[in-house]
């Protein structure tokens, strides 16, 4: 099942999405591309080709590789009009802030923050000289609701990217360019198995006794599930569509109702 895409809606525009090869990444590259938008993306191995995707083996965790995406988009595309940035995850163990390292520390901080800081620098200047542009960061509920035993890390990082989002936003709205948060509940991707393992490494029990911990750790989710890669991929594109010329500085959430405040 997938959202239908007005095929004119992005044509002209030169889209980057960091980690676009899987998961929510690869269905925003595919909702993207379905708009009629030329896309570029990177991977830290070789991948098959994408049709219609300009691919950039690069490890966006380090400097240089945030370099050369920006560098191979710049030469590529002639510049990119809409900034997603998708890329994020955690690989820190369970168990507790007692069982992360400095370097489980910097991993997350790498992967879930700096990546997105370094691309925005290195892209985001071209915007201004042009007067327009949108950007989309995905952060997560984790920000505001981060589980003790699993995601402490993962979630500061996306905490400090969401205020790092709001800061650029009050700098660079005046200038033209758009920069708006999409933060997504649990997201049934490839990656979620790989979660609840650490989960059930850390804690015992079984692959079912670790999803109800998550489930548990987040009080629920009122409509019963996690979402589909292809509804949070819809409003990324929504955030950096025209439809939204008026939305700056806002976070949109995407849970499934399981946030339970206001």
């Amino acid at each position: 099942m997938s959202v239908s895409a007005d095929p004119k809606e992005f044509v002209g525009k030169r889209v980057l999405v960091s980690g676009g090869t899987k998961g929510l990444g690869r269905a925003t590259v595919d909702r993207f591309l379905a708009g009629g938008a030329r896309v570029i993306t990177s991977a830290r191995g070789v991948l098959d080709p994408i049709d219609g995707v300009e691919f950039v083996q690069a490890d966006l965790t380090t400097v240089e590789g945030g370099e050369a995406l920006a560098q191979a988009a710049l030469d590529r595309l002639g510049g990119i009009d809409i900034l997603a940035h998708v890329l994020g995850g955690s690989s820190a163990p369970g168990g507790g802030f007692t069982a992360l390292t400095d370097e489980h520390w910097l991993g997350e901080l790498n992967l879930n923050l700096l990546a997105t800081v370094r691309l925005d620098r290195l892209l985001i200047p071209q915007m201004i000289e042009r007067g327009a542009g949108a950007v989309v960061h995905v952060t997560s509920i984790q920000s505001v609701l981060p589980l003790p035993d699993a995601t402490t890390a993962y979630a500061s990082a996306k905490a400090a990217l969401r205020t790092y989002s709001k800061s650029i936003s009050k700098e660079l709205g005046p200038k033209g360019v758009r920069v708006n948060t999409l933060s997504p509940g649990w997201i049934m991707t490839e990656g979620t198995g790989a979660f609840l393992k650490r989960i059930q490494d850390a804690s015992g029990g079984t692959i079912e006794d670790a999803r109800h911990l998550v489930l548990n750790g987040l009080g629920g989710i009122s409509i019963g599930r996690g979402a589909e890669p292809f509804e949070v991929a819809e409003a990324i594109a929504f955030l950096a569509s025209d439809r939204a010329s008026s939305i700056h500085g806002s976070e949109l959430t995407v849970d499934g109702g399981t946030v339970p405040t206001v």
